[in-house]
């Protein structure tokens, strides 16, 4: 057996090369799952292929559930479609749409069709919801019974499946009509300590809180924060019983929900990227935006070419250029993050403009002045031949900085109105508004101040 002492990718390849099945079994089970996805990343795919054809396909679909579902469905996506498929039957009815989800269509197709029909035409089933939605996050894995069912018959069933789904977590029995339509909710305790004889209907607690299919991640997070239950079902509009989204799928959906966004902050456009992917794969998804952003750049910096002899003039501007326009583009990229929090949480819309102007014009008079009064005091500290270097550039950084706020403020509501993702355009083209309007206001004012002799 391989000594544990060394980093855990480097035992999983011990274990594969010995074919300790067990033994590497055990071993993961007893990492954490960030463990767990940090080895993966350090196996190629040769050694990824080889620890799932080691492992059974139940524990191989338990380790995939570990690790975000971008990297399980890159690992599954480079399996034998017979091998995908009995690991995505194992799995649960969440996590195996989430994988196929995240699967080439072709690709996905394949895996279903060699899958048991009717596991495959659940997974179909939950793969027609968005991803950020009850629909798209809930388990089809929970227990219900009729309303005419008695008490001893529900335990009798619980035990029964107790040895055939020893891994459905239970907290909650539901309720349904004839018409399956959800009627109430019966807690394990109230289960336990009811006479047998007893009808259910007569001890669930009627009237649950529900979901629908269509309700958003952010609104799933804001009623567990409210209602700190362990699952909600969930519901059509008809009010049929089809799931239960569980709060620690919610956090989980939440998590990687706030990471992409930061990919796409960070210029990762399409889709998302963990270092172990394919070279040329990763170079495209960032090379796509960063040629954009080189378009947009020369575009702002092009604004400097028509003031070359005011630069010439009054070189000294080239300081205080970048920290106009850096320092304004901060200002406006914090509008940005407000802006599309509230547009997520849904407390504005595109329609709320001059609300949204009004509240940012507010801050970035504050602020602008204030840190125009502080840059034109710097500049009158170090270049205090004249005061006037300090009037104009604070005053170029004051008039930005409200521009930038605005800007900030406005652009995300603007981009959602015509149905581009506000994180993902956003930022650029507020960088390039802002670097020029940076440059066209103190390269102006320069200008204006040589001319009339001022400076």
């Amino acid at each position: 057996m391989p000594e544990i002492t060394s980093p855990p990718w480097e035992t999983i390849r011990e274990f594969v090369e010995a074919k300790d099945a067990t033994g590497l079994d055990n071993f993961l089970d007893n990492l954490s799952p960030g463990d767990i996805a940090r080895a993966f990343s350090r196996l190629d795919e040769e050694e990824r292929n080889a620890v799932l054809h080691l492992l059974e396909p139940e524990d191989a679909a338990d380790l995939l559930e570990e690790m975000a579902d971008t990297q399980g469905a890159d690992i599954i996506e480079d399996l034998p479609v017979h091998a995908a498929a009995s690991i995505i039957e194992e799995m649960e009815s969440d996590h195996r749409a989430d994988i196929l989800g995240k699967l080439d269509e072709e690709d996905a197709e394949a895996i279903l069709n060699q899958m048991d029909p009717e596991e495959a035409k659940d997974a179909r089933e939950l793969l027609r919801y968005d991803s950020e939605t009850a629909g798209g996050i809930m388990v089809t894995e929970y227990f219900v019974y009729p309303d005419s069912a008695t008490v001893a018959e529900v335990q009798e069933d619980l035990r029964r499946k107790s040895e055939t789904h020893p891994d459905t977590g239970v907290q909650y029995v539901y309720v349904e009509s004839a018409r399956h339509a959800l009627l109430g909710v019966l807690r394990l305790r109230d289960l336990f300590f009811t006479p047998p004889t007893a009808n259910i209907k007569s001890v669930m607690v009627a009237n649950p809180i529900f979901v629908f299919t269509s309700t958003t991640l952010d609104e799933l997070d804001d009623i567990f924060e409210r209602y700190p239950f362990w699952g909600l079902p969930v519901v059509d509009e008809s009010g049929i019983l089809l799931g239960v989204v569980r709060q620690t799928d919610v956090a989980d959906a939440w998590s990687e929900q706030q990471g992409r966004t930061l990919l796409r902050f960070g210029g990762i456009a399409f889709g998302e990227e963990f270092r172990n992917m394919p070279l040329i794969e990763r170079s495209s998804k960032r090379l796509s935006w960063l040629f954009i952003n080189m378009g947009l750049s020369t575009l702002a910096a092009s604004v400097i070419l028509g003031h070359q002899e005011t630069v010439n003039r009054l070189f000294v501007l080239v300081f205080f250029m970048p920290i106009i326009c850096n320092m304004s583009g901060c200002s406006g990229n914090q509008s940005v993050a407000v802006s599309i929090r509230e547009l997520t949480l849904g407390l504005i819309k595109p329609e709320d403009f001059w609300h949204v102007w009004i509240k940012e014009l507010q801050v970035g008079l504050i602020n602008g002045v204030l840190l125009g009064l502080s840059l034109g005091l710097m500049s009158w500290l170090f270049w205090n031949e004249t005061a006037t270097l300090g009037m104009l550039v604070g005053t170029a950084f004051a008039l930005n900085t409200l521009i930038a706020v605005s800007l900030g403020g406005l652009i995300p509501l603007l981009l959602r109105k015509f149905k581009v993702d506000p994180a993902l355009g956003a930022p650029p083209i507020l960088t390039t508004l802002t670097d020029m309007c940076g440059f066209t206001l103190v390269l102006g004012f320069a200008r204006l101040a040589i001319e009339t002799g001022i400076i």
